[in-house]
């Protein structure tokens, strides 16, 4: 198991035009970073960046080119403290795409580190040098272990992944991928097949997902939804089949007992996913959860994810969502389709479906309005209290749902992250995508963002990691 990075674009950003100045010399600055220990290793999660300044906190060295000041590195490990994270002490050489620590260097972390891990106490404590396009990595553990960085991940659009020097990628001899393999070559399709996705919500959507994404050639999926299979779900959920809904044995010439006893017994929608994920051929492996993802429990899996698909449309689910991606700095995309319908007339009032990506510091959804405190509340309480309450206002009736709707809202969700991932997407302004089949337009809506926002910025949960709880119930 390695020791990765992962590190907002904007931050990144921000490091890259401060290392690389038009001085052309050496800067630096330090990193706290948030640490998440997975069954696939260590993963560091930039948190706050501490830009050292010339002159002052990053002087020429007694025994190395540069270094920084006693000072300034007290301060910022005395800050890693405090929000319980590792310490990063960056550095850049020149070069593009390789890069490697000098003998100065390694000798000042023999000298230097040791004391710092002392201070830290559970802490790890570790040395970065950047070239412009790569990176290298000195990672000391408080066991007592050291480390090389494997790879540092910058969770933006597109995704980017930098080493400290270009690797290779292993020619792909599956032909199930030949024709995709022709588009984004054998570095895209290996990058696929190291990841592991999260899909949250089984039903129309995410069903479609689960069969893009194992034809893909993904290397694990982790999908979650609570729910069983409704007559009504077969119109439009991949995989299913009409045994899957008992029907002989829910008929309604059944006696009550055996119908109800029946209708618990429906298949599950992760097993219809684990099915697709096995018709489909695919070496993906699958994990699938019946339980819902406001569950503690389903978090380890999907903290460790690479990217995480919402496609399911509760406020709670949202909600969690949204952390996750801020917290654990995991790019994402919540999809859907709007239908309403009005009760009476039966005419379409509104018909669109969206793709809203939503990477570390940007496309929050509460900065957007998109989780309603309102119904966050009504969501936790029981059927029997909204029913009193009269939470409901359409009295439980189903909105519409058409199977070619959900698979625009997918393919684009999709496209999206396949494009990110493969490094084919073109960077423009970030917007989410609005589809309305009536008018047969596509458009874009740019989201808000708020700079103090307590989920997506710095002082909310921008990389903090297990050091903030998630909003789950135990």
């Amino acid at each position: 198991m390695g020791v990765s990075l992962r590190i907002p674009e904007e931050m990144m950003d921000q490091l890259h035009k401060h290392l690389f100045q038009a001085d052309q010399d050496e800067h630096g600055a330090v990193i706290a970073a948030s640490v998440l220990e997975t069954a696939r290793g260590t993963k560091l999660l930039a948190h706050r960046l501490f830009l050292a300044e010339d002159g002052v906190d990053y002087v020429p060295g007694k025994r190395g080119y540069r270094m920084l000041t006693a000072s300034f590195v007290m301060d910022c490990v005395l800050e890693c403290a405090d929000l319980k994270m590792a310490y990063l002490a960056v550095h850049c050489h020149g070069g593009t795409d390789s890069v490697g620590f000098s003998g100065a260097d390694m000798a000042s972390h023999d000298r230097g580190y040791p004391a710092l891990l002392d201070i830290l106490v559970d802490q790890p404590v570790g040395g970065l040098v950047f070239a412009k396009n790569a990176v290298a990595g000195d990672i000391w553990t408080p066991d007592g272990s050291r480390h090389s960085l494997d790879l540092m991940t910058i969770p933006g659009r597109p995704i980017r992944t930098i080493s400290y020097e270009p690797r290779k990628a292993a020619v792909v001899a599956d032909p199930r991928f030949d024709r995709q393999v022709r588009l984004f070559g054998d570095r895209g399709q290996e990058l696929l097949q190291r990841q592991k996705v999260g899909v949250i919500g089984a039903g129309g959507a995410g069903s479609l997902l689960v069969e893009y994404l194992s034809r893909l050639g993904v290397g694990e999926l982790v999908v979650i939804d609570p729910d069983r299979i409704d007559p009504t779900n077969l119109n439009r959920l991949v995989g299913s089949r009409r045994s899957d809904v008992r029907p002989w044995l829910t008929h309604e010439r059944m006696p009550a007992v055996i119908r109800n006893y029946f209708a618990q017994h429906r298949t599950t929608k992760v097993d219809i996913a684990r099915r697709v994920v096995r018709d489909s051929g695919s070496a993906t492996k699958f994990k699938g959860y019946q339980q819902s993802v406001t569950d503690a429990s389903m978090c380890a899996e999907l903290k460790d994810c690479d990217y995480l698909f919402l496609a399911a449309d509760s406020m709670q689910a949202r909600l969690v969502f949204n952390a996750l991606v801020h917290q654990y700095l995991i790019p994402g995309v919540q999809m859907g389709v709007k239908a309403q319908v009005d009760g009476k007339t039966g005419d379409v009032l509104d018909l669109f479906a969206i793709v809203r990506p939503v990477i570390p510091g940007v496309g929050c959804l509460w900065c957007n309005g998109l989780i309603v405190p309102s119904k966050l509340q009504e969501e936790a309480t029981s059927p029997e209290q909204r029913a009193r309450q009269r939470y409901v206002d359409d009295e439980d009736v189903p909105a519409p749902s058409v199977i070619t709707m959900n698979a625009i809202a997918a393919g684009y969700a999709g496209n999206d992250y396949l494009m990110s991932l493969t490094g084919l997407l073109q960077e423009d302004d970030f917007g989410w995508l609005r589809f309305d089949p009536r008018g047969n337009e596509v458009g874009p809506d740019y989201p808000r963002r708020d700079s103090v926002c307590g989920e997506c910025s710095p002082s909310g949960r921008l990389g903090r990691g297990d050091t903030r709880s998630l909003p789950t119930r135990n």
